[in-house]
């Protein structure tokens, strides 16, 4: 269940988004639109991040790692389903690759080095992970992660899985486009704002105008 403390996203990372490295190996795709399927704790705030990037024609939140038959909020909260707390991205990657994502997913959307937990939620279904669905993605997300890991970029290690993308189911109609919908919510106010605040003022060339 969500719970109200104030998480301040990468401050608690220790990281300078500003000088956050670009993915040295990416993709070469360059028509039509790809997906990319990414967890990183509450949905509500990775959607919004991904909305305000450019080249992103959709977001979905949703569940990711599960059965079909557990895909519910309510289920899923328990911790026991194997289902991770995910977003959907659809994109042109002639505007945006898939390395340029993994980079906001890592610099700003939420903290890689926490296992099982974001800010103030912890379970299972809070953890970091990428769900890839193609050799090309788990290349490129491995090769990210140890190109971060080898550069000390956080203080910590990444914890972040790469696991193959099974399947994604949408969550319930409440949850989508939360923060839009309702950004007086202090969940949103203490955890998700500073994470839009970030990305628009460390990456103000891969926002939306």
């Amino acid at each position: 269940m969500r719970q109200l403390l104030i998480w301040a996203g990468l401050l608690t990372a220790g990281v300078n988004a500003a000088n956050f490295p670009d993915a040295t190996i990416d993709e070469h795709t360059q028509k039509g639109t790809e997906t990319a399927v990414l967890a990183g704790g509450c949905f509500w705030g990775v959607d919004a991040v991904f909305k305000n990037i450019k080249g992103v024609t959709g977001v979905v939140s949703g569940y990711a790692g599960g059965e079909k038959s557990t895909a519910q909020y309510e289920t899923v909260s328990s911790g026991r389903t194997g289902h991770a707390e995910s977003v959907q991205i659809t994109y042109d990657p002639s505007q945006v690759t898939y390395g340029q994502l993994l980079k906001v997913y890592f610099a700003v959307a939420h903290d890689p080095t926490e296992v099982n937990r974001q800010g103030p939620d912890s379970g299972t279904q809070y953890r970091s992970a990428i769900f890839t669905n193609s050799d090309e993605q788990k290349r490129i997300a491995q090769a990210y992660i140890d190109q971060l890991d080898k550069a000390h970029t956080f203080p910590k290690k990444i914890a972040t899985q790469v696991a193959p993308l099974k399947a994604f189911y949408p969550a319930e109609e409440y949850h989508q486009n939360f923060l839009e919908r309702n950004p007086n919510y202090p969940y949103i106010v203490y955890n998700d704002l500073p994470k839009l605040k970030a990305l628009k003022q460390q990456f103000p060339q891969l926002c939306k105008r």
